[in-house]
Parts: C-alpha cells; structure tokens; sequence
C-alpha cells in the first residue's frame, strides 16, 4: 500500500514521464512508426463506433476472412495520447493473421474514467457487430491495453454484455490482457498530478477498480515492466491476488523494460508480450 498517501511520494511512483526523461523520443518513435504501419498496411482509418467526436476506431484489416480480432486500447492517465500514436502496435498482429482495432475516446478533464469506460463498452459492441464485415471473428475478440488502457481492458472483462444490449452475447470479451494496467483506483485519487484532471471520487474509486469487482469468466494476462515503480508492480500483483490465478494465469514482470518500452515487446513478432497476445488470440 502506498505510504499513507503521501503526495510527493504518489507522484513519484505514478508519474512515469518524470520516471523516464527520454519519453519525447520515445514518442516520436511510436508516432514515425504508426505512420508507416499505417502506409504498409490495409487500413480503414477513423470509423465511428459511436456519436461523440472522439468515439472513432482504426482498423486494421487481416490477411484473410475469419481472422482473430485484437481491440488495443492506448493510455495516458485517460487524458492524453492517441489512437495515431499506437497504429504500431498493429502490423505484427496482422502480419500474423489477426484483424486489429485500435480506438480513440474522450480524454480527460472534458470526460470522466467512467464515461470513458462506457465508450470503450461501445466500442466493443461496434466491434461484434462489425468484425465479420471486415474479416474478423467476433468469436474471438481479444482486449489489450497499456498503462489506462490495461485498466480498461480489465473492465472489459468485467462488463455483463446482455444488459448493454439485447443481441450481445455473455461472452464477448472472453480474454484480456492489460500491460502495466492500473487496477486500484484508491491511490490514483490520492496523487497530485493527476488529481485536477481526474476528479476520482471514492464512490468512483469503488464501481471502477476492477480489484472491487467480482472475478470475471474469462482470462487475464497482466504484464508490467520490470524496471516500472513500486507501485505498477503492485498494480500488477494485485489484480492476481483480488481475482485469483485460474482468471489471470499470467502475472509477470518483463525483465529489461519500463513503462513506455515494454510496448516493444508487443508490438515485435519475437517480444514476450506478442507471445502471450498470440496465445489469447489463439483460444
């Protein structure tokens, strides 16, 4: 637990843009990078899945008709970033069959984490509905996310999709992985930094940390970095010790990697977390 709170502390194991001084080249990587996945690669680009300005998708198409399908969801602390900062992350997946869906939402201050949460339970549904047009299976529907995006792939899992809507079945997200995801909401509220964009409340804290939510039906693969802070390796244990090793069979710390560069080991065919995506995917 974090030390009671305390503020300078909070900021220093949650605010990983201080934690990693090379981050702008980092991002101009991810960003040079998803350009040219975007040019190499067939791919339908800012698609509605909903009415709100930002509820649109990228999607990258598979190599042939029913195809496993990957929703990756970007972080940011859900208030920064892009679905154009991570178009990367797709062409290994397709290049090894999958269909890949990569979406935007609204970002904080202007929407909550759980208006947020409602847009991603829209883009899944989309997602059902849609994939066989484009040659996927909604069969196999598999959510990743990093950082934000980890925690809302972890309440993917958790959503009971009938009461959504009536032609979507109970099942639709049945494996997950969430790469160095936050799953306790109850120290987020408490660091400063994020504090003014967030707006947690504790009744928010409570209906949103997956680690207050009963264990889902399905799989989680929860990864983290094992360079990331003290607290991200404790996210990432928690959520085995609240929902039990049988839903996340995989709790694993990736040696060499920080809280930006492990998405390296997504988005290359020979990284660990592409194995553990590919192994979801094949379910």
């Amino acid at each position: 637990m974090p030390q009671a709170f305390d503020p300078a502390w909070l900021d220093g194991q949650y605010n990983n843009r201080a934690r990693i001084p090379e981050h702008p080249q980092i991002f101009a990587r991810w960003a040079a990078d998803s350009a040219r996945a975007r040019q190499s690669h067939a791919c339908r680009l800012d698609l509605p899945y909903g009415d709100a300005p930002a509820e649109t998708l990228d999607l990258f198409l598979p190599p042939r008709p029913d195809a496993p399908v990957l929703v990756f969801i970007h972080g940011g602390w859900w208030r920064s970033l892009d679905k154009a900062d991570h178009s990367f992350i797709a062409p290994a997946f397709v290049d090894a069959g999958a269909m890949v869906v990569v979406p935007n939402y609204a970002l904080a201050p202007a929407a909550s984490i759980e208006q947020i949460t409602l847009q991603m339970v829209r883009l899944l549904a989309w997602t059902w509905r849609h994939a066989e047009a484009h040659g996927g299976d909604p069969r196999r529907i598999v959510v990743a996310g990093h950082s934000a995006g980890g925690h809302l792939a972890a309440m993917m899992l958790c959503c009971l999709w009938p009461a959504v809507a009536g032609d979507l079945p109970a099942r639709l997200v049945r494996c997950a992985m969430s790469i160095s995801g936050v799953f306790d909401l109850e120290p987020i509220r408490h660091t400063p930094f994020l504090q003014g964009d967030l707006r947690l409340t504790p009744e928010a804290v409570s209906r949103l940390s997956p680690v207050n939510l009963p264990a889902p039906g399905g799989v989680l693969h929860a990864c983290v970095g094992a360079d990331e802070s003290e607290e991200f390796l404790r996210q990432n244990r928690l959520i085995r010790d609240a929902w039990g090793e049988s839903v996340v069979p995989v709790c694993e710390a990736v040696a060499g990697r920080h809280h930006l560069d492990v998405l390296d080991e997504l988005a290359k065919p020979q990284g660990r977390l592409f194995g553990l995506a590919q192994q979801l995917l094949a379910r």
